[in-house]
């Protein structure tokens, strides 16, 4: 497939990604993970619901713990740059034969949620709580440093017909992976924000979330939490790295939360912002492209993911296979 042509001007202005809300079984044990070990910091707590920002964000909330019966990802959240182009984006998904549910959201003004073509469950609004800047109070700072939610990771069932679906909401491909014998994407990597990724697409079972990945100010914060992870009963949480991707050349971790939520710690990517930016192409048999140094990443990274709430999982399409470590 050949990557569509950037879309310029797209129906509706996304700004960036936002937020998602993660069902948890434990949400004391998902607390000491994420306050404790992490850093982020609480905004509020509920005796069913935990809200978290990371220290430069100005926004309420990044990530919703939600207390569940099952661990499963609900509404991935974006944010657009005005009311009006909320009410063009409900719009527009209308016009795809989309769902678009008006939802009362705590510190959000007006929002509504949605499902791509595949299922995955969307949320956008223009308003959130703005909270007083914290990014220079050093004594907050713990665990990793967590500076700012970064991007998702979805595995799609077609990454052909994801790519195309949010490239016409105005989502740019930075890099891509193709299959070579088929002529296929087997991942793509797309943003608003002026970085390599707001959401990134794997080739899987899906729709599942593959990962939400934090930034973080240096590769040396990574090593104090892997240091911190080993100590205090993490070290098992720990899936893959650190090391340095190929596609992206950003430093990173993958761990593991209480109920197998796949966070990465993840810093050191490049700016995007350039309109006529070219797309940077992978294959797919290319070793340094998941990792330009480091361990191959383990069957388990292909291969797991989080359900997302209410939607039907299909096999994927393209049936190839990345390099896998033994």
């Amino acid at each position: 497939m050949l990557i569509p042509k950037p879309n310029l001007y797209p129906p509706f202005n996304i700004v960036r990604l936002s937020h998602v809300e993660l069902g948890v079984t434990d949400l004391a044990k998902s607390r000491a993970f994420y306050v404790d070990t992490l850093g982020l910091q609480v905004t509020d707590e509920t005796s069913d619901t935990i809200y978290l920002r990371a220290m430069e964000e100005r926004g309420h909330h990044c990530i919703v713990l939600k207390k569940s019966g099952k661990a499963e990802a609900g509404d991935l959240g974006f944010k657009v740059f005005s009311d009006e182009d909320l009410d063009k984006a409900a719009h527009f998904f209308k016009a795809k034969d989309l769902p678009v549910e008006w939802l009362e959201r705590a510190y959000q003004a007006r929002t509504f949620r949605t499902r791509d073509p595949h299922g995955v469950p969307l949320e956008f609004y223009s308003k959130m709580d703005r909270l007083a800047p914290i990014h220079q109070q050093y004594a907050l700072y713990r665990g990793v440093k967590p500076l700012r939610i970064d991007h998702f990771n979805c595995f799609s069932p077609n990454v052909d017909e994801s790519v195309a679906f949010y490239n016409e909401l105005g989502f740019r491909v930075t890099e891509y992976t193709e299959d070579e014998e088929t002529g296929r994407l087997w991942a793509a990597w797309t943003h608003r924000k002026g970085g390599v990724h707001d959401i990134a697409f794997t080739n899987g079972r899906g729709p599942r979330l593959h990962h939400t990945a934090f930034w973080v100010p240096t590769p040396l914060n990574i090593i104090d939490l892997l240091d911190l992870m080993a100590t205090t009963g993490w070290v098992a949480n720990i899936e893959r790295g650190p090391g340095r991707h190929g596609v992206s050349n950003a430093f990173f971790l993958y761990i593991l939360d209480p109920d197998g939520h796949r966070i990465e710690i993840y810093c050191s990517d490049y700016q995007t912002v350039d309109p006529d930016l070219e797309p940077i192409k992978w294959d797919l048999k290319d070793p340094q492209r998941q990792t330009l140094w480091g361990a191959p990443a383990p069957k388990s990274w292909f291969e797991h993911g989080s359900l997302f709430a209410g939607a039907a999982v299909a096999d994927s399409v393209l049936k190839a296979q990345p390099i896998i470590a033994p």
